[in-house]
């Protein structure tokens, strides 16, 4: 008799699992988005559709500092993440096994695996002492603190594309007397590219998005725009939150979108 192939969407109940699952992720998102544009002062109650809390929020001089700030810190925090992350993927895939790469290898994903309370009161530790021997207290330790926070994730998908890449072309230019920089530059990082994008991408929602690391590290008039919402929603519950939540969303759905087609278009 002839063996049937096994398909895991042909269980009973696997319908029901995977539209309960989606429903728990994007519901709240969904509710998210819809009371944004609530007219209405309470966040319980339906006041009509309006734009009203998106103005209120364009219009507030917190909110506009707070989100500079924001993708300032981002910004560079994503920049200096994916340089150090490259040469580290570099570092660890384009050379021979030896001991102690498995080791190098766990270190830099460390902040991955310790919670990031623990990597917070640490930063906070640290700096306090540079603090008061340099009396610096600018917006450097939050990006060295995102820094520090984004290269992991940075690291990954670089170090993925690396393990996955045919070394024929690489060898080849070597063959044809190409130096090391001219054989990285003209082959590995073409190639490379949509994983260095995807990288910086990655490192850049999550300093965005952070909150516990920049609540430790940040002095005061520092509030990024996840730290602000937060003292709000501590003083008093605004739709305007909703609103500022609603272009984050917005935000990372663009930035998924764009590498999407960067990627499609590499390939």
């Amino acid at each position: 008799m002839r063996r049937s192939r096994f398909d895991i969407r042909a269980q009973p109940g696997f319908g029901f699992i995977t539209l309960f699952t989606f429903f728990a992720l994007y519901l709240p998102i969904a509710a998210l988005v819809i009371y944004s544009f609530n007219g209405a002062e309470s966040l319980s109650r339906w006041g009509g559709f309006s734009t009203r809390w998106f103005a209120a929020a364009w219009q507030n001089d917190a909110v506009q500092d707070a989100a500079i700030r924001s993708l300032v810190i981002a910004t560079w925090a994503a920049l200096i993440a994916t340089v150090a992350a490259t040469m580290a993927a570099l570092a660890t895939t384009r050379t021979r096994p030896y001991r102690g790469l498995t080791f190098k290898y766990a270190l830099i994903n460390q902040p991955l695996m310790v919670p990031e309370i623990v990597t917070a009161v640490a930063l906070l530790i640290v700096f306090s002492r540079v603090k008061v021997w340099t009396g610096y207290s600018g917006l450097g330790y939050l990006i060295a603190a995102h820094t520090a926070f984004c290269i992991p994730f940075a690291y990954l998908p670089i170090r993925a594309r690396l393990e996955s890449m045919d070394l024929t072309l690489e060898r080849a230019a070597a063959d044809l007397y190409a130096s090391s920089w001219q054989a990285f530059r003209y082959v590995t990082l073409p190639l490379l590219r949509p994983a260095i994008i995807a990288g910086f991408m990655l490192a850049f929602v999550i300093s965005l998005d952070d909150v516990v690391i920049t609540e430790f590290v940040k002095s005061g008039g520092q509030d990024t725009l996840p730290t602000y919402m937060l003292g709000q929603l501590r003083r008093e519950t605004s739709p305007e939150i909703n609103a500022i939540a609603t272009v984050f969303l917005a935000l990372s759905t663009a930035l998924v979108v764009i590498f999407f087609f960067i990627n499609r278009k590499k390939q």
